[in-house]
């Protein structure tokens, strides 16, 4: 990526970032979410296999937030407002996990081995 564009998607650098980064924070403090929860595994099969490698503890912990934020959706709630201030929206927990896959990916396709993964349909 390009050295201007990375300073354009810099919340430090730009005021547009900065402003959509604390709007999207505040969305999700709301439900209790965490920014890695919106990863779909279903979507990409690499995130898929960085959350098979991820300890069963972590997992556990991301599918409750999930079940929580989807229960306070359907009743049209959010967490409460004291909780909502303990929340933290950008605390990663996938994203060294999949970053070493996709680098797996890119090395094993680099070496021209097979794929340890392919979508299939059924």
């Amino acid at each position: 990526m390009s050295t201007f564009l990375q300073s354009f998607l810099d919340p430090r650098k730009n005021w547009f970032a900065k402003q959509h980064m604390k709007a999207l924070s505040k969305r999700l403090r709301k439900y209790g979410l965490r920014y890695d929860d919106l990863y779909d595994p279903y979507y990409d099969l690499d995130v898929k296999e960085a959350l098979y490698r991820l300890p069963r503890e972590i997992v556990d912990a991301r599918t409750q937030r999930l079940k929580r934020a989807m229960d306070l959706s359907m009743k049209h709630e959010y967490l409460p407002e004291d909780l909502q201030a303990m929340q933290t929206p950008f605390r990663t927990y996938l994203q060294d996990m999949l970053a070493l896959v996709k680098k797996e990916k890119a090395e094993r396709e680099a070496l021209g081995a097979l794929p340890l993964y392919q979508r299939t349909i059924p």
